[in-house]
């Protein structure tokens, strides 16, 4: 689960690097990622799927520093992105625009238009209106631009209603019912070139069997298109792979994963695309946070720490579980606490009712499974500086994003001259 953090004379390491001394150089609130581990967990993917060889599309929205996006980049991996923000990281990073697809329900102008003349893998396009939008700036561009629709397969998996995308009531994809003649529409459109089906049915999913119903549904529709006279080339399976974030999740071996795909697509004459994301960096990083103070009242025990939900927003957002540990090894008492931020919100928590060891002001804490929606999902949120970002290989550590500072806060803001 955490292969690359481990307690060394007491003190907790990633890689061979000490966490106080990333915390001493660089301070809290700190993301810090293993190298190793998010390349063993690619690695882990190329292994398990190495019968059908699919282009692994990293989701950027999981963590888009330019230097995680390069190190997949050089491992080969292609990107799965949903901005032209991140495309533009994508490129910066040195990836390749031909392994690039581009989701997301809201693409603009702008982003259809640049993402044409990146000559991106392909669209994964949302809904009949915005097919046309691309169908119209590909033609005013000279170029055809290669899409995939994506379909929603009215798949429900058990897993967080936020993070579920397949079911039909989600705002994402265009029913299964529907495709077909979406994709004839397409099929007349000068600006359209047809090559792929998506689909993803969320995130955080452990159950195999949603996986399988959707790849069957997938083929089912690619045969059918085939038979129109439509040439699919890619099948978009999404990401959704689970992971373990506390001791009662049991995320499938990706052979398991894989096998599902194999059972489905061997010998078919279509490439896979998958878009793992959570599994790739979420166990890959931590976020460190010092203790600021102790607070007892009459019904609860609270923790401040200098992290609060700007900084790792999803046990607010999700009540989602994070296992926390102080960096340093303690055999002090367990009592149950609530450890919470300085935000002014009550929603800002990282753990309630927690069975925690007692920790005093200034000890470090180290948040684990932050490695992906965590400083992605950051904000500035009553003018908090966002956390810095490390990135650890064997016994070095390397700033990959400075922490922010005031005048980064106040940049591009001006005063009218009537005030």
């Amino acid at each position: 689960m955490f292969e690359q953090f481990q307690y060394l004379n007491d003190q907790l390491y990633i890689e061979d690097v000490s966490i106080n001394k990333i915390s001493d150089e660089v301070g809290t609130p700190c993301y810090i990622y293993s190298y190793k581990s998010l390349k063993d967990r690619f690695e882990g993917y190329v292994d398990a799927f190495r019968e059908l060889e699919p282009l692994i599309c990293y989701s950027a929205k999981a963590s888009s520093n330019i230097a995680i996006l390069k190190a997949f980049s050089n491992l080969g991996a292609g990107f799965d992105i949903v901005s032209i923000g991140e495309l533009k990281r994508v490129l910066k990073a040195g990836g390749d625009p031909q392994k690039v697809v581009f989701s997301g329900v809201g693409k603009t102008d702008i982003e259809i238009e640049e993402a044409i003349n990146s000559n991106i893998l392909f669209f994964n396009v949302e809904s009949e209106e915005e097919l046309h939008k691309i169908n119209e700036i590909a033609i005013r561009l000279d170029k055809k631009a290669p899409i995939a629709i994506r379909v929603n397969p009215d798949i429900s998996p058990d897993t967080h209603p936020y993070i579920s995308t397949g079911f039909k009531e989600s705002k994402f994809g265009i029913e299964l019912s529907k495709a077909i003649e979406v994709y004839k529409d397409a099929a007349k459109m000068q600006g359209i070139n047809i090559c792929a089906i998506d689909a993803h049915i969320g995130s955080q999913i452990f159950d195999l069997s949603s996986f399988s119903d959707s790849i069957a549904k997938l083929v089912d529709l690619a045969n059918k298109l085939i038979i129109q006279g439509l040439k699919i080339e890619y099948i978009d399976i999404g990401g959704g792979l689970g992971i373990k974030y506390e001791d009662k999740d049991n995320p499938p071996p990706k052979s398991e994963y894989a096998k599902i795909f194999e059972k489905h697509l061997k010998d078919k004459p279509f490439k896979l695309v998958l878009e793992p994301g959570r599994s790739l960096m979420g166990n890959s990083g931590i976020m460190t946070t010092k203790v600021l103070y102790r607070k007892e009242g009459s019904e609860k025990k609270f923790v401040i720490v200098d992290a609060a939900m700007n900084d790792l927003i999803r046990p607010s957002f999700y009540n989602s579980f994070h296992k926390i540990i102080p960096v340093n090894r303690t055999t002090a008492k367990d009592e149950v606490v609530d450890i919470v931020g300085p935000i002014c919100e009550s929603g800002d928590f990282l753990a309630k009712k927690r069975l925690f060891p007692k920790v005093e002001p200034g000890e470090i804490l180290a948040v684990f499974s932050a490695g992906a929606y965590g400083f992605a999902m950051a904000s500035n949120y009553n003018t908090r500086p966002r956390a810095a970002e490390v990135l650890v290989k064997d016994d070095k550590f390397y700033v990959i994003k400075s922490r922010e500072t005031f005048e980064d806060l106040v940049r591009g803001e001006q005063i009218p001259d009537f005030l």
